[in-house]
């Protein structure tokens, strides 16, 4: 429609609106006395025009023109919006996550492993233009999924984490570390990050996290470290029982808070502890709002000036009122 989208560049014009009804109480009031009258004893030989009863048709064309000139000079106008989206190169992000035995404590609910299923579904969920990869360690490591922009593969990957037997036990941060800078090291993007988390301290693993840390600083890629668990003791696994399930007993958290913190700090990053579900929630929200992916939005506004339309209708109705006014009703005015 022509109307459509309709701005006002000069909006305060409208105000002159107000004087259109004192111009009317004004003619009300004055149009008994706009023409020259005569006394005479009797008006039965006059016959009385119908015209003169049309007379304040004039007034009300000059008041349309006016108004329609008021708007005109408001000027109107539609808006045309065009949006483009610019995006950066994205962020490439590898998540490494321990799942040794330990993993299965339940001082977070169901158990740590679980528990970190649900945030980093979350986390991946809201990351729509970052391609993420998984990394698993344990006592030595490897990669689950490379950097991949599918979703999908991601959060199924993620639902498939578990403890198994098959791989080596114990807790090697520094392979861990290691696998994912190898994964980084080639990215192109414009920021490179690693997600590391683990409940335990560097006991396994050829690696040293001091050798990793340095790898993952001359790459430019900034770790952010994770250690879960409560603090003081929590219901761990300490053996398998004969019929293959875990036997668990409390035992006391041993996270080496000094080491992720140090792997941290020496590249940009941030440590985190996670003592439970809902910190741990905060914890993937507040990364999330610290790497963000830079998206630009570029609007173009078209402007169609409808003012001329409204010059010509009040023009319209002024010409057309000069015009009766001369004609037709020329013996009345």
């Amino acid at each position: 429609m022509m109307f459509e989208n309709f701005t006002f560049e000069n909006p305060s014009w409208f105000w002159l609106l107000l004087a259109i009804p004192l111009a009317i109480f004004w003619y009300w009031n004055k149009r008994g006395k706009q023409t020259a009258t005569l006394k005479i004893s009797s008006t039965k030989g006059f016959t009385k025009s119908p015209l003169a009863q049309l007379r304040p048709l004039l007034f009300i064309l000059k008041m349309l023109a006016l108004v329609f000139l008021i708007i005109a000079m408001a000027r109107p106008r539609t808006v045309d919006v065009t949006t483009k989206v610019k995006k950066t190169e994205g962020i490439d992000i590898i998540m490494a996550v321990d799942i040794s035995a330990s993993m299965l404590a339940r001082d977070l609910q169901p158990n740590r492993l679980e528990a970190l299923k649900e945030v980093a579904n979350d986390f991946v969920v809201g990351r729509p233009n970052d391609r993420i990869g998984l990394v698993i360690y344990a006592g030595e490591s490897y990669t689950k999924t490379p950097l991949t922009s599918d979703k999908s593969i991601i959060i199924n990957a993620i639902n498939d984490l578990q403890y198994t037997q098959d791989i080596q036990g114990g807790t090697a941060i520094g392979m861990g570390l290691a696998t994912s800078v190898n994964k980084l090291k080639n990215s192109k993007a414009e920021s490179k990050v690693i997600i590391l988390l683990t409940d335990g301290e560097n006991n396994a693993g050829f690696i040293d996290p001091a050798t990793a840390t340095q790898l993952a600083t001359e790459y430019d890629i900034k770790t952010y470290t994770i250690g879960v668990g409560s603090n003081g003791m929590a219901l761990s696994p300490v053996g398998i029982k004969p019929n293959g399930q875990f036997q668990y007993r409390n035992t006391e958290v041993k996270i080496d808070e000094d080491l992720l913190k140090t792997i941290a700090q020496s590249n940009g990053g941030k440590y985190f502890r996670a003592t439970d579900n809902e910190k741990f929630q905060s914890i993937y929200e507040e990364i999330d709002a610290l790497e963000k992916t830079e998206i630009e939005e570029f609007k173009f506004y078209n402007y169609g000036e409808k003012y001329r339309l409204f010059l010509l209708i009040a023009a319209g109705l002024l010409f057309v009122e000069f015009l009766l006014k001369y004609t037709l009703f020329r013996s009345f005015v």
